[in-house]
């Protein structure tokens, strides 16, 4: 049995990136369930335009000034940094919007978990412009994707319905915040929460999980 968790996420929520590395401690906390993780779009920001705007401004817009988020960030940062991550938000200039981000972690496929944590690296640790397709390019290369079929998918359509379509649909099933991680197809945890919790809720979606084949 293997058992599914799709975590639905966007790549510049700082949340997202910390939920990931706890829900990663959560499954090595659990060795003997085996899990299968897919990573679902979700677009934070919808309303940044496609081709991303200044930090300032999105702070502004957002949290009316960056100065009232600087506290804010630092907090996160913090936690970030307890989870062996980095976070420097003083270093981000750009706002991106995420589609284009979603849609490489789509192709990436098996190594789609590689491409998201590479996409967020460059985001928060180094305050790289995912805006920028060079930069996508260069993420996409070096997990392993082919630089000139990505330049070329990434200049035309494909996919951006199914990546819209898919970040809706969650917000239409009533995911107002992210993380979200949808444990067995029912059991729902919001939030970053701790790898302990994580754990307990895989165990519970385990054994229900478990019981499905038998009562079909």
């Amino acid at each position: 049995m293997t058992l599914p968790i799709d975590m639905v996420s966007d790549v510049v929520c700082p949340w997202c990136f910390i939920g990931k590395r706890r829900l990663e401690k959560a499954i090595a906390l659990r060795p003997d369930i085996a899990v299968e993780v897919h990573f679902r779009p979700y677009f934070l920001n919808p309303w940044v335009p496609r081709e991303g705007m200044s930090r300032t401004e999105y702070l502004t817009a957002k949290f009316g000034s960056p100065e009232r988020y600087r506290a804010v960030g630092q907090r996160v940062a913090s936690t970030a940094a307890a989870e062996g991550l980095t976070y420097k938000p003083d270093k981000i200039v750009r706002q991106p919007n995420t589609l284009d981000c979603h849609r490489l972690i789509l192709w990436a496929g098996e190594s789609g978990a590689a491409m998201k944590q590479q996409l967020m690296e460059l985001y928060f640790a180094e305050g790289g412009d995912l805006s920028n397709r060079d930069v996508l390019v260069e993420a996409a290369s070096s997990c392993g994707l082919d630089c000139d079929l990505v330049r070329r998918r990434l200049a035309g359509g494909d996919d951006v319905e199914r990546v819209e379509r898919e970040a809706d649909s969650a917000k239409e099933t009533g995911i107002d915040g992210v993380p979200c991680f949808i444990i067995g197809g029912f059991l729902a945890v919001q939030g970053a929460q701790s790898p302990e919790y994580l754990a307990q809720a895989i165990d519970r979606a385990a054994a229900e999980y478990a019981k499905r084949p038998a009562a079909e």
